[in-house]
């Protein structure tokens, strides 16, 4: 029976994992060379979509792969090899690019499509772990994923040369992203479901209150007149305006604590004479982020929303909470 393993043997263990597979990274990075470049025009250039392909645990790289290129700007999708070969290859066109990753190189699938691929006219972009295999010759560019050993003390489960092999996917994917200058907006629209897509796709005109649900009040007016517009505003707060309905300040919950320690009694005094002069607004095109950004930086919890110096609306973080923009 083997013996437990000591908390350093099980750690020593673990980082040894870890520094085999930094390693073959390293490797990889100063490895890349015209090759990779020459892959990246064929996607550029390319009119259709990107296939990628692989079986095994190259197949879920090249699930990941392309599911990474379709999220970057890239149309792509992935085959599984074996059933590419008995009919999914009805997917494939002339104008797209195929991706095949085999860490040999030599899978019989993946090189019972390459003449498929050939008599289409498709480009053929290969990425292996052996430059000198049957599937990188047959390549237009080939993509070395060659690791120096597995971090399996075995050295035979597939773990440093499937992380070349993602890495060197991401690099594909990142670098197509920077050329097409594919930005956040375009990532958000691909991502629409997920926290991410809100973060990036809500404006302040859609969770802000419009600007009649936003209580106003004249500068003359009595402390418990804006009190009570407050109170049926909602927003812990009301704008405040001049006679030519101007706006002029912002009185909130925060003004009211401290005029309440400043001055005690509060009954002869205007909310002009107390509210918070020149308040801070946003414009209700700008992301929703922007103003959380803006609400932290300055430790206010309300905004308001100008457009040509005109009321358009007023947020708070509440309403940024119930958007899950937070």
């Amino acid at each position: 029976m083997i013996p437990a393993p000591s908390p350093e043997q099980i750690l020593a263990m673990a980082r040894r994992v870890l520094r085999i597979e930094a390693e073959a990274l390293q490797a990889l990075e100063q490895r890349l060379d015209t090759s990779f470049i020459r892959a990246v025009e064929i996607v550029l250039a390319c009119k259709g979509r990107v296939i990628v392909s692989g079986i095994g645990k190259s197949g879920h790289i090249a699930r990941k792969i392309a599911a990474t290129l379709a999220s970057t700007g890239t149309p792509a999708f992935f085959v599984h090899a074996a059933e590419a070969i008995h009919g999914d290859l009805g997917m494939v066109t002339r104008d797209d690019v195929f991706i095949a990753i085999s860490n040999s190189g030599e899978n019989d699938e993946l090189l019972t499509i390459v003449p498929h691929i050939r008599r289409l006219g498709g480009a053929l972009i290969a990425m292996t772990g052996n430059p000198a295999s049957s599937l990188a010759k047959e390549a237009d560019a080939h993509l070395d994923a060659t690791v120096a050993q597995e971090a399996c003390s075995l050295n035979l489960a597939p773990t440093a040369s499937t992380t070349a092999a993602l890495a060197l996917g991401d690099a594909l994917a990142v670098t197509l992203l920077d050329l097409r200058g594919f930005g956040a907006d375009d990532f958000a629209r691909s991502h629409p479901g997920g926290a991410l897509g809100r973060k990036l796709l809500t404006h302040v005109r859609d969770v802000m209150r419009p600007a009649e649900q936003v209580p106003t009040v004249n500068q003359a007016e009595t402390i418990p007149a804006a009190l009570l517009a407050m109170t049926h505003g909602g927003l812990g707060m009301t704008v405040v305006e001049d006679d030519h309905q101007a706006i002029k300040g912002i009185f909130t919950d925060g003004d009211l604590r401290r005029a309440l320690e400043k001055h005690g009694d509060l009954r002869q005094l205007t909310v002009g004479q107390l509210m918070t002069p020149a308040p801070r607004s946003i414009g209700p095109d700008r992301l929703a982020v922007e103003a959380v950004a803006l609400m932290e930086e300055r430790k206010i919890n309300q905004l308001l929303v100008l457009e040509d110096g005109k009321l358009q609306g007023a947020l708070n973080m509440h309403d940024l909470f119930r958007a899950k923009v937070i």
